[in-house]
């Protein structure tokens, strides 16, 4: 018995892994300008909601990172962090919270060091719900709100620190 316990707990924590490793590959891949790579952490039917603009299945997502405007804020430089991830799996779904900034390049000015710098132009809620499709975990939805005392954006925290589905906000 104790065997199929500590199975299931291993389990869990190579869940939580590869959900956590998920997640943060989101960043890298849009940052690279990559659409393929960043289409494909979703489900083909997947919901992807940033202040509610929907984007549907991995075409939404390819198509919103291959957009001129994207490709666009990547030539100029920017950073899409996401920061660590709370997990709570449950069997073959799961639900995940973090928050997410991105910074973008703003080139150096002359009263100043000549240097580059970054700024932080969005600090977002983030809450994820995934599914374990042929063995590989994969984003159903994510619901994205800036954190600027919005109370989706707080919800959506809570939400997902209790392991619970994002609220309804009326938006998406």
């Amino acid at each position: 018995m104790a065997d199929l316990d500590i199975l299931a707990r291993l389990q869990r924590l190579e869940d939580q892994q590869d959900i956590a490793t998920l997640i943060a590959s989101y960043g890298p891949a849009v940052d690279a300008g990559d659409a393929h790579s960043a289409a494909g952490l979703w489900t083909h039917d997947g919901r992807y909601d940033v202040e509610g603009w929907q984007m549907s299945g991995r075409q939404g997502v390819y198509d919103m990172v291959a957009s001129d405007s994207h490709q666009e804020l990547v030539a100029k430089g920017c950073c899409h962090f996401l920061g660590p991830a709370v997990v709570t799996v449950d069997g073959d779904r799961a639900v995940a919270v973090c928050e997410s900034l991105v910074l973008v390049r703003r080139q150096g000015h002359e009263d100043l060091d000549h240097t580059d710098q970054y700024c932080v132009w969005r600090a977002t809620a983030n809450h994820f719900a995934l599914d374990r499709v042929d063995g590989r975990w994969q984003i159903t939805t994510r619901v994205s709100r800036v954190l600027d005392g919005d109370r989706l954006a707080h919800a959506l925290l809570g939400a997902g620190l209790a392991g619970d589905p994002a609220p309804l906000d009326g938006r998406g």
